[in-house]
């Protein structure tokens, strides 16, 4: 109890704890929020895990800390106690009350858990070079709207920077040029820091890839690798993406949805890849979500917009997307690179 109560004692250290109260979070964006150095961050965060408070994963460049509510909730009983001892010796008529009540543990600590637990696996697993060659990932989403749309999402700079990244991270920089041979490039960062505040590079990761076979609306198949520090490729991720139209009924604006099949496969993995593995499945998976998100909320905007057209007395029939641009055409190849901060729409 000393060195917990020692540990919070610091204003920087309780400052911390409150910050990750609310979520885990990296190191840099610690240091941020908290609006101090990172070294010094780093000692207060070692104090922590020193006293028990906190835990921390480390993958790839990222230094990843949570709260861990167990010594809390021990200190905050024998706070009560005390508070109960002193209510009993006041006043005999005194019902004061302490508030006990526990956060439940939201979807970033589940998932915070989840992954430390494919984490475990996937080090002990990589022994050797060629250690995950041959493993497999399936995915499977059924989207609401047409192949047309959703290769776009799948296709574009702009649309992809929307869901192309997990929750908590965003694309900083990012290359697709949508054609064989066409290059892809990724650079992603902790989707709450300040690009460049202090002018360091808090890249959280990046990865180059190469488009190997596409037919517009059905097919698109890349290679994607991650790098590890000094660009070498962690292993090679064999990507293909099939879509398949499906008829919705009145689901959707157009009647017509998507059947998305997306399969991974790896090769040239390395020993250091463990931790880049292990986030394949909840990771890409978080971005599927992101993209069926993305897209039923244009759904729904499309549909409302049919609708309110129908009461127009001018009879104008609206063709293509919001944008402007006919779905049919969106086959076009996109070279550009997008600094969005990839939030999510």
């Amino acid at each position: 109890m000393d060195a917990l109560l020692a540990a919070l004692a610091d204003p920087a250290r309780w400052r911390l704890v409150g910050l990750l109260a609310e979520r885990p979070r990296s190191v840099g964006v610690l240091a941020q929020l908290a609006e101090a150095r990172q070294p010094q961050t780093t000692k207060h965060l070692q104090t922590l895990e020193r006293a028990g408070i906190v835990t921390s994963q480390r993958t790839g460049r990222r230094h990843v800390y949570a709260l861990s509510p167990t010594p809390l909730r021990d200190l905050a009983a024998a706070l009560a106690r005390l508070a109960d001892s002193a209510d009993s010796a006041g006043s005999s008529d005194s019902s004061h009350g302490s508030d006990r009540s526990e956060r439940t543990a939201g979807g970033s600590r589940a998932t915070y858990d989840r992954h430390g637990l494919a984490l475990d696996a996937e080090r002990l697993a990589a022994q050797e070079a060629g250690w995950a060659d041959g493993r497999t990932f399936a995915f499977h989403r059924s989207l609401p709207e047409s192949p047309e749309r959703v290769w776009r999402h799948l296709t574009e700079t702009a649309l992809l920077a929307r869901w192309w990244t997990p929750e908590d991270l965003r694309l900083s920089e990012l290359v697709f040029e949508a054609r064989p041979g066409g290059r892809i490039a990724q650079t992603y960062r902790d989707a709450e820091d300040a690009e460049d505040a202090d002018g360091s590079d808090l890249a959280a990761g990046r990865a180059r890839g190469v488009v190997d076979d596409l037919r517009p609306a059905e097919h698109l198949a890349y290679r994607l690798s991650p790098l590890l520090p000094g660009d070498r490729p962690a292993f090679t991720a064999h990507v293909r993406m099939d879509l398949r139209p499906v008829d919705t009924g009145a689901d959707t604006g157009t009647g017509t949805g998507t059947d998305l099949d997306v399969h991974w496969r790896i090769s040239d993995s390395t020993v250091e890849s463990a931790d880049f593995v292990a986030g394949i499945e909840i990771g890409f998976g978080q971005s599927l979500d992101r993209l069926a998100g993305a897209l039923h909320e244009h759904a729904n905007a499309h549909a409302h917009a049919s609708a309110h057209d129908t009461g127009d007395s001018d009879g104008s029939e609206r063709t293509g997307d919001t944008n402007g641009t006919d779905s049919s055409t969106s086959t076009s190849t996109s070279t550009s690179t997008s600094t969005s901060k990839g939030s999510p729409t």
